[in-house]
C-alpha cells in the first residue's frame, strides 16, 4: 500500500509541475501576441485616454511577470479575473459552459466505451477474417477523418435530408432530459465515431498480444471455447492498456471538443474559447486553456493510477 501511495504521489507531483509549465506557456504565449489588447478591444476609433484607462483596468500597464504571478495565485483559488469584454467574472462565464462540455463528454463516453470494448473483443475473436478486415478499414477511416468533416456529414444525412435530429445543438431552460439527449445526439455521435475506433483498435491489439501466452494455450488445449478464453483469461490481463487508452480518450472527449462544439454551435467551453479568441478576451482564453490542460493532466493521472492498480508488476517494482 505504501508503494502504491508513493507512486500516486509521484505522478501527482509530476502532474503539478507539468501544469505549472503549461500555465507559463499559456500566459506568456497570449501576452506575446502582436497588437495592443486594449486597442483591439476598443477598436481603431478609441481615443488614447480611453485606451490608457482600459489598459490600467486590465492591468496591462504592470510588468508581465507580476501579472503572471497575480493570475496564477488567483487561478489556484479558481479566480481567473474578469472578462475584458463583458466585465463579468471569468469563473461565472466558464462554469455553466464547462458543465455542458462535461455532459457532452459523458454522453459520448457512455456510448463509446462499452461499444469499443465489445467490438475490440469481437474483432480479436474473429481476427484475420473478413469481419476483422472490414472493421479495420472502417476504424481507420473514422480515425483519419477530421471531427468537423464527420460532423458535417452527420448534419447532411441526419439533420438536413431526414430531419431526425437538429443541426444546431441549442439548449434552453426547462427542457426535459429526453429533449437534451435528442438535441445533443449529433455532436455526441461525432465524438463517439472518433474515440470508439481508437479504443476498439487498442483493445483488439491488447487482447491479440496476450493470445500467444502459455496460459492461453493451456486453456485452449483444455477445450475451452474461444470466446471464454478471451473473456475469462485474456481480457482481465489486458485491462491495464485498455484502461490507459480509455482514460486518454476521455481526456480527448473533454479537451478535444472545440471543433465539434463550433460545428454544432454547442454552448460549451470550446465554443466559448473560440468566441473569446475572436474578441481577444484574453482572461477567458487563458482560463479555458488552463482548465483544458488541468483536465487532461488529471485524466492522465487517472490512467496511470488505473494501470498501476491493474498491473501487480507496477505495484511491486523490483
Amino acid at each position: 500500500m505504501g508503494d502504491l501511495l508513493g507512486l500516486v504521489l509521484k505522478r501527482l507531483g509530476l502532474g503539478l509541475v507539468t501544469l505549472l509549465v503549461v500555465s507559463i506557456l499559456i500566459f506568456f504565449a497570449v501576452e506575446l501576441l502582436p497588437g495592443d489588447t486594449a486597442q483591439q478591444i476598443l477598436g481603431q476609433g478609441a481615443t488614447e485616454e480611453t485606451v490608457r484607462a482600459l489598459r490600467e483596468q486590465l492591468g496591462l500597464d504592470r510588468p508581465m511577470v507580476v501579472r503572471y504571478l497575480d493570475w496564477l495565485s488567483g487561478a489556484i483559488f479558481f479566480d481567473f479575473g474578469v472578462s475584458a469584454i463583458s466585465g463579468d467574472p471569468v469563473t461565472a462565464s466558464i462554469g455553466p459552459r464547462f458543465a455542458n462540455t462535461l455532459f457532452l463528454a459523458c454522453y459520448a463516453a457512455v456510448i463509446a466505451v462499452p461499444i469499443a470494448i465489445f467490438l475490440g473483443v469481437l474483432v480479436a475473436l474473429f481476427r484475420n477474417t473478413v469481419f476483422d478486415r472490414v472493421a479495420n478499414v472502417l476504424t481507420l477511416t473514422s480515425i483519419s477523418s477530421p471531427e468537423f468533416f464527420l460532423g458535417y456529414i452527420l448534419i447532411l444525412y441526419l439533420a438536413v435530408k431526414t430531419s431526425l435530429f437538429p443541426a444546431i445543438s441549442s439548449l434552453s431552460e426547462g427542457m426535459t432530459f429526453g429533449e437534451l439527449l435528442h438535441r445533443t445526439f449529433l455532436p455526441a455521435l461525432t465524438l463517439v465515431l472518433v474515440v470508439t475506433a481508437h479504443m476498439m483498435r487498442m483493445t483488439r491489439a491488447a487482447i491479440i498480444n496476450l493470445l500467444s501466452s502459455p496460459y492461453i494455450e493451456m486453456a485452449r488445449l483444455k477445450g475451452m471455447p474461444p470466446f471464454k478464453v478471451i473473456v475469462r483469461h485474456a481480457l482481465p490481463n489486458a485491462w491495464a492498456p485498455i484502461i490507459n487508452v480509455v482514460a486518454l480518450n476521455l481526456a480527448y472527449l473533454i479537451t478535444g471538443v472545440v471543433l465539434v462544439e463550433v460545428v454544432f454551435v454547442y454552448p460549451g467551453v470550446g465554443q466559448l474559447l473560440v468566441d473569446a479568441v475572436s474578441k481577444r478576451d484574453f482572461p477567458v482564453v487563458q482560463a479555458c486553456c488552463l482548465i483544458f490542460a488541468a483536465t487532461f493532466i488529471l485524466l492522465n493521472l487517472a490512467a496511470d493510477v488505473g494501470t498501476i492498480l491493474t498491473n501487480p508488476r507496477l505495484r511491486h517494482p523490483k
